[in-house]
């Protein structure tokens, strides 16, 4: 398959499936056992504004300090392999193997991606398209497998449901290093003050009752609780495939909250999968989303590989300066009453510490901002448990078995430079949701 190389005639056989900020997913629809079960993930490049292009070059000098002991990291000269075998080395080692697919690199022409960005606008949200469009100055794409349906299973079972959540972050913080007036971070979750930035800044039409820390509690009731708040407000954390195919939530953008036809809709489309009475589909599907969370322990190891943050960024900021050998704005914008023993101590520690800081920092922002995909085949009568290779829940209420699996994906690495902009979203995300308490408070 490493020889394969896609040209203008192939693009007619992978269609829009979705995309986040940087990548486009296109899922294949032609008869090559070699893509069959497929997906593709397409880098894109900004219309506007501030380029991504240095984001595309290979690790830069301080990068490479940052992860020189995964070797295998190092002796690329394509940034584009290097993102793929950190998901390899460094993201399946710390997740768990089965639950990771690196997936392979494949040649593509120029034509080829100009004919993928023709065929694809037609289905984009106009808002991605007025931000982003397919980087065709890439000589190659990603192929991992789809993991939406069930591919050379033993188990003849019958159609295959998938959801696809984007947890974030589970924890709430309790670094030394946040300043006392940045302290709501120690009692909100970090997804609950960002919606009050994204409805200031009209990204999101409304807000969504998602909390994260419910989806990682360990409680059935209250992760029940979490995915019932992403069915009614989707945006881009909630979306269902039935057979590979989109039948709830948003292909690029975010979804707003479920109307009555939409709910109808995806009840309806639950039907051949869910064997619930009439109008209880949707119901049952969310008890069986929940409770395989919460028997599987899946969000168990991404909630550990989360709290590699230790320092938070108020804290992890200062060690990224010690390694660029920069002078720390940070610490020159803090005024002398708010600047701490605590800050500057950060800048007289060892460069190895100061290197273990921010590449854990950098690791956590990663599972901060995947997705997790379950996808769920019920059994029918006849099969055998011993056949099948997947792990299988029982859902009470319709008295079915379902066999499943699960998968993290979109596990990029993240730039070294990023640090900067991750701490003024901190600062941006905290005054935002302080301004809007006291304003509160006031009425």
């Amino acid at each position: 398959m490493e020889m394969v190389i896609l040209d203008k005639e192939d693009a007619v056989d992978w269609v829009y499936r979705g995309e986040g900020a940087a990548n486009l997913v296109l899922a294949y629809t032609g008869s090559s056992p070699s893509f069959i079960g497929n997906v593709m993930r397409i880098q894109k490049s900004q219309r506007k504004g501030k380029s991504r292009a240095n984001e595309n070059e290979v690790l830069t000098a301080h990068e490479r300090l940052l992860w020189r002991e995964y070797k295998e990291l190092m002796v690329w000269p394509n940034r584009e392999i290097v993102q793929q075998l950190y998901v390899k080395h460094v993201m399946s080692p710390l997740l768990g193997p089965q639950h990771v697919d690196a997936g392979m690199r494949v040649r593509v022409t120029k034509e080829f991606l100009l004919s993928v960005e023709k065929n694809v606008t037609c289905r984009r949200p106009a808002c991605r398209i007025d931000l982003s469009q397919v980087d065709v100055n890439r000589d190659s794409v990603l192929i991992i497998s789809d993991h939406s349906v069930f591919m050379n299973g033993n188990v003849k079972g019958g159609p295959c449901i998938t959801v696809e959540i984007k947890p974030k972050c589970g924890f709430l913080p309790i670094s030394r290093f946040i300043a006392e007036e940045n302290a709501v971070k120690r009692t909100l979750s970090r997804f609950k003050m960002h919606q009050e930035l994204k409805l200031h800044n009209r990204e999101i039409s409304e807000y969504s009752e998602y909390n994260p820390l419910d989806l990682f509690s360990g409680s059935l009731d209250r992760i029940c609780k979490a995915i019932e708040a992403l069915y009614t407000t989707p945006q881009n954390n909630f979306r269902v495939f039935l057979n590979g195919s989109i039948v709830f939530g948003g292909l690029g953008g975010g979804a707003g909250s479920t109307t009555v036809l939409v709910g109808e809709a995806f009840e309806d489309s639950l039907k051949d999968v869910i064997k619930a009475d009439d109008g209880m589909c949707k119901t049952s599907f969310i008890q069986l989303v929940a409770e395989t969370v919460y028997s599987s322990g899946v969000l168990d190891q991404l909630l550990e590989v989360q709290k590699l943050d230790a320092y938070d960024i108020e804290g992890a900021i200062h060690a990224y300066y010690n390694i660029i050998s920069q002078p720390c704005m940070v610490c020159r914008e803090l005024s002398k009453d708010k600047l701490s023993n605590r800050h500057t101590s950060l800048h007289s520690i060892p460069l190895e510490e100061s290197l273990k800081i921010v590449k854990d920092y950098l690791i956590s922002a990663t599972v901060k901002d995947c997705s997790l995909m379950i996808s769920f085949r019920p059994m029918v009568d006849g099969d055998v448990l011993s056949e099948s290779s997947h792990s299988t829940v029982y859902l009470g209420s319709t008295k079915q078995v379902f066999e499943y699996k699960v998968y993290f994906i979109d596990l990029d690495l993240k730039p070294l430079k990023k640090m900067e902009d991750y701490y003024k979203l901190d600062k941006k995300i905290v005054n935002c949701y302080c301004q809007m308490a006291k304003t509160e408070h006031k009425r």
